[in-house]
């Protein structure tokens, strides 16, 4: 029973991912619609050929719907100097720590954020679905949606759709120290 919905919901949140429906998936699979649908719900576990023909569509194994049971944990805990950590070396010149990294199926993402004075997201917009919160702890940001300029100083809170294009940059005279969520699921 935990397996089928462990499989569904791991299918589900890539094809959501991927901004497919269950019709395009099903097209891109040759997986009936109907099957994908009740996959998705936990109501059956597919056999390893609908399986594959559906990780194919994603560059997947089939490991991927079935590895979180084993790699993920329901509560995580962590530290300082202890979490996931990721340096973007381009534009963005930003150092992440992820507060969620190894939680079963997330439906947001947590970072803690280091944004050095000049840091920025680049020239153009982005926007991809979903949520984000952003709360400054330190330091001074600029962040632009859909053509309106939001200041943001320690303390500072702001929310917003994601697919409303949005750029940042760090415009204080020190490292921005951020606390930065997204949902659903995915890294900045």
């Amino acid at each position: 029973m935990r397996v089928k919905k462990i499989v569904g919901k791991k299918l589900k949140a890539i094809r959501l991912k991927n901004d497919l429906t269950i019709q395009e998936l099903a097209g891109k699979s040759k997986v009936s619609s109907n099957m994908i649908s009740r996959i998705e719900r936990g109501l059956t576990i597919p056999s390893v050929e609908i399986l594959m023909k559906l990780a194919g569509v994603f560059d997947k194994s089939i490991n991927y719907f079935v590895e979180e049971v084993v790699t993920t944990h329901e509560i995580v805990h962590s530290s300082p100097g202890a979490r996931d950590t990721n340096v973007y070396e381009d534009e963005r010149n930003m150092h992440t720590e992820s507060f969620t990294s190894g939680l079963r199926d997330p439906q947001f993402t947590s970072f803690f954020c280091t944004v050095p004075k000049g840091g920025r997201s680049g020239q153009q917009n982005m926007y991809h679905p979903g949520d984000e919160l952003i709360v400054v702890l330190e330091g001074k940001m600029q962040v632009v949606i859909a053509g309106e300029t939001y200041m943001l100083a320690k303390g500072d809170s702001l929310s917003f759709k994601s697919h409303l294009p949005h750029r940042w940059e760090n415009i204080g005279d020190q490292d921005a120290k951020i606390i930065w969520t997204l949902s659903p699921f995915t890294t900045i």
